[in-house]
């Protein structure tokens, strides 16, 4: 079952949000295997990803806006540190896949700050 984001067209939010369902569907197969430690941090930090990059939607300004995807970034890192942890003493074969859909949107997550930093940076210098 797939169920579409009600954002137009948002990549980073969609991505995150299919991320964060594989993650609950891995943390389910995790807590079966009795691996609780495990499946709570990587659910929690697995999920925050898109939760922080859905909030910075709203952000109240462009600092607050990059501040919101620097914490989606810091929840990233967090995902793949316990996606790694897991591929070293657990036999599944999507954690790899999970690494590389991670990979992808900690890519996006950097070119947002990057780019919205510089357009923060380029209304200074017009001003």
């Amino acid at each position: 079952m797939t169920t579409k984001v009600p954002l137009k067209d948002n990549l980073i939010i969609d991505k995150t949000f299919q991320f964060a369902v594989q993650i609950l569907k891995f943390s389910g197969y995790l807590q079966q295997q009795k691996h609780y430690i495990l499946a709570n941090q990587l659910l929690r930090s697995g999920t925050s990803i898109g939760a922080n990059a859905r909030e910075a939607q709203n952000a109240e300004s462009k600092a607050d806006f990059i501040h919101k995807f620097k914490v989606s970034a810091k929840e990233a890192d967090e995902t793949e540190y316990w996606l790694l942890l897991c591929k070293e003493v657990i036999d599944y074969p999507e954690i790899q896949n999970l690494l590389d859909e991670l990979k992808i949107i900690q890519k996006i997550i950097t070119k947002i700050i990057s780019s919205t930093k510089t357009q923060l940076t380029n209304k200074q210098i017009d001003k």
